[in-house]
């Protein structure tokens, strides 16, 4: 299994990764958390069945025309580690004071739900949320 941690900048690009990974053929997706901060998105990707260098690379390429690598702090190791574990993402928002928006399968409903009530609650749309 192979993990890729991105930070994005709003979301519609988190939307249009998470639209690639629902139709990609040559890899499976085992699970796909997005974390959304003030400042933009986080993504950490587990995938299995990159059968060949190049279809890893293809991978590497896309995330990275979208985000950049990310450098993951303790705070975020000890959620993701909890979420391996198990901890239902309520509890690990609580815990660690973050906005999990989805975790598991890739799913871009869960980020227009996210949005759309952001935008609401604010009265206006973030440059984040864009």
């Amino acid at each position: 299994m192979q993990e890729y941690l991105f930070w994005l900048a709003n979301a519609s690009l988190t939307l249009r990764v998470i639209h690639y990974l629902c139709q990609a053929k040559t890899f499976q997706v085992e699970s796909l958390t997005v974390i959304h901060q003030i400042n933009g998105w986080v993504i950490r990707l587990k995938v299995t069945g990159l059968a060949s260098a190049q279809t890893a690379g293809d991978l590497w390429a896309f995330l990275s025309e979208h985000g950049v690598p990310y450098q993951r702090d303790i705070r975020l190791q000890l959620a993701f580690w909890n979420l391996d574990l198990g901890e239902s993402p309520l509890m690990v928002m609580r815990r660690y004071q973050l906005a999990i928006v989805s975790h598991g399968s890739p799913d871009w409903n869960d980020i227009e739900i996210f949005r759309e009530e952001f935008k609401r609650g604010l009265g206006y749309c973030p440059e984040t949320l864009a």
